[in-house]
């Protein structure tokens, strides 16, 4: 509160009171073409792009405003795994800043995190993003009603994305008495082969969930 904003990439004094300059805010790397149904970047835009065609994923659609690259993943590694909070609420800024979809859910859950490394952590990363961006689309968020049932290996000690589903099937479920609305969006800090998010959509539309989005930081290319 005493001090002015900066820069937590190159040390500028910051902008419009985050803690980016305007050069590196710039460098941030935007999602503009790709995937409509799971985010990956693409040459031309498309409703899906080859592998959603040829195996189509459990959610209608994905936001993914962000690419994974330089200088997003510096923060984002700073955020998930040194406990940098100044970080992550940079990326929460810059995620509140880019137009939403049209259509947006009725509800907000956040893929919860393993118990283990909640309480090595401290906090769930992707509980951070969800909370004011709930607040600025106005959305009910609950991260209450979507529970891991077991803890998993870390999704990025897996060597491919058939492990890494194997990681997490059956891994989470659904609050017992949980009321959903029709149009659900389960949020993570980073998509990558999809299978957690996959998971979890899985569970919602099993419990009668008519539409199911996926919404994430960064989308990895």
């Amino acid at each position: 509160f005493l001090l002015p904003p900066r820069c937590l990439l190159c040390e500028a004094p910051g902008q419009a009171d985050t803690d980016l300059c305007a050069a590196c805010a710039a460098e941030l790397p935007r999602n503009r073409v790709h995937c409509m149904r799971c985010g990956l970047p693409l040459a031309t835009p498309a409703a899906a792009c080859g592998h959603c065609l040829r195996h189509p994923p459990p959610w209608q659609a994905a936001w993914t405003p962000f690419r994974y690259g330089w200088p997003l993943d510096r923060l984002e590694a700073r955020f998930k795994f040194s406990q940098d909070l100044a970080a992550g609420r940079t990326l929460a800024a810059a995620w509140c800043a880019e137009p939403p979809p049209a259509l947006l859910p009725g509800l907000l859950l956040p893929v919860p995190l393993a118990r283990a490394r909640l309480r090595q952590r401290g906090y769930n990363q992707a509980l951070e993003l969800a909370r004011p961006l709930a607040r600025r689309l106005d959305l009910p968020l609950r991260h209450d009603l979507l529970l891991r049932t077991r803890d998993t290996a870390a999704q990025t000690t897996q060597p491919d994305a058939p492990a890494r589903r194997r990681n997490v099937r059956g891994a989470f479920a659904l609050r017992p008495g949980a009321r959903l609305p029709d149009h659900v969006a389960v949020l993570d800090d980073v998509l990558t082969t999809g299978a957690t998010l996959g998971e979890c959509a899985r569970v919602l539309r099993r419990a009668g969930v008519a539409r199911v989005d996926v919404w994430a930081l960064a989308r990895v290319a």
